[in-house]
């Protein structure tokens, strides 16, 4: 019997499993995945969720293994549109971290292995779960074949498309966006340095981040669904933008999505909670999802350890628990529609006419720094 079994090695569920651990929980980690992906992938670590990567001691080196973004600015025809300063936000953190997903998960997983070795288990496949009313039943398979697993809590940190989620009966219907983007990473030729910039053309947005070791990443928005992205199209795209030559020689990553989101009607079924995208999707775009999702574990963990050890109903807790952290994920789910809206193609004159408002607000300081705490989730 453990007191937790968190479903999905991802950055939400190590991150969760840490913080249980250091509260002094038995708890594991079930991990499909034989390997950790290589992939950067997700990016942006706004300051609110470094503030809650402090609680479990990881945001230091986090900190050490990034960039850290302090200006993002905004062009459109080759012309300035505008530039959003982070040092007007509160607290130490004036910035946004960049750092790929990949070396994410290593440093969480490395501090999970060294402080509490066996805790992940990958390989790990949960085929059923059954809620008995004091705990959690868990079959799960492996290369050693079937086993059950008993815990007081499950956690689902499963993502978007989680099957425990589908498995305690909690519906979460997706919303899909006219919104598509292909993406990659290539050797950083631009002279930006640790600025974030948004093209703001015709065409649709292009947004350009850096990221460690002189690489930057860059986002597209494209029409329509683009199956099997090719490196010499993206870079196309780029050029004829931005203007901004690209060599595709040098790209290390490459991918294409569609946007939709998902939130679910309940966060908390019984003895199962979720956390993560299993809990709300957001759009990538903005960089909201992981975030959220590191804010979900550090409001649970508390919860769970102070309900394990007074013994008091925990269903109550929860409920507390869902209500702020669903009301959260929606003003998220506002502010990455709002993001996709301001991505969308438009006809020149409007664009302009846009673009001329756009700047404008953001010289005034009051207007400016709403715009900062509103991108930087504050």
């Amino acid at each position: 019997m453990h007191d937790v079994v968190v479903v999905g090695g991802g950055p939400v569920g190590l991150y969760t499993a840490l913080l249980l651990r250091q509260a002094g929980l038995d708890a594991v980690v079930l991990e499909r995945r034989i390997e950790r992906s290589s992939h950067s992938r997700a990016i942006g670590i706004h300051p609110p969720a470094l503030r809650a990567l402090a609680a479990g001691g990881i945001a230091d080196e986090l900190r050490s293994r990034g960039v850290l973004i302090r200006d993002g600015v905004a062009r459109s025809a080759g012309q300035h549109v505008g530039t959003v300063s982070f040092s007007c936000l509160p607290g130490e953190e004036k910035y946004v971290l960049a750092v790929p997903q990949a070396v994410t998960e290593e440093i969480l997983e490395r501090r999970l292995q060294d402080g509490f070795p066996g805790t992940l288990r990958r390989g790990a496949t949960v085929l059923t779960t059954r809620d008995d009313g004091t705990h959690v039943r868990i079959v799960t398979r492996d290369q050693g074949g079937d086993a059950v697993l008993e815990a007081r809590l499950v956690v689902a940190a499963d993502g978007a498309r989680s099957s425990l989620r589908d498995d305690v009966g909690i519906r979460a219907s997706a919303r899909r966006y006219p919104d598509c983007y292909v993406m990659g990473d290539f050797q950083d030729s631009t002279g930006d340095g640790d600025d974030a910039v948004l093209y703001l053309e015709p065409g649709g947005i292009v947004e350009s981040f850096p990221l460690p070791g002189g690489i930057r990443r860059w986002v597209v928005r494209v029409g329509c669904p683009v199956e099997g992205p090719t490196v010499e199209t993206l870079t196309l795209l780029i050029r004829q933008r931005t203007g901004v030559a690209v060599d595709p020689g040098t790209n290390s990553m490459l991918s294409a999505f569609e946007v939709q989101s998902r939130l679910a009607e309940r966060f908390v079924s019984g003895r199962t909670v979720l956390v993560g995208d299993a809990a709300h999707e957001v759009s990538p775009i903005g960089g909201q999802g992981m975030n959220l999702g590191w804010l979900d574990a550090v409001g649970l963990v508390p919860i769970i350890a102070a309900s394990l050890r007074d013994g008091r109903d925990v269903a109550q807790r929860l409920r507390r628990y869902e209500k702020e952290r669903r009301a959260q994920a929606a003003v998220a789910r506002r502010k990455a529609h709002l993001n996709m809206a301001l991505g969308r193609p438009l006809p020149g004159q409007l664009l302009r006419s846009r673009n001329a408002l756009l700047g404008a607000l953001i010289r005034n300081h009051a207007v400016h720094d709403r715009v900062a705490r509103a991108f930087t989730m504050q």
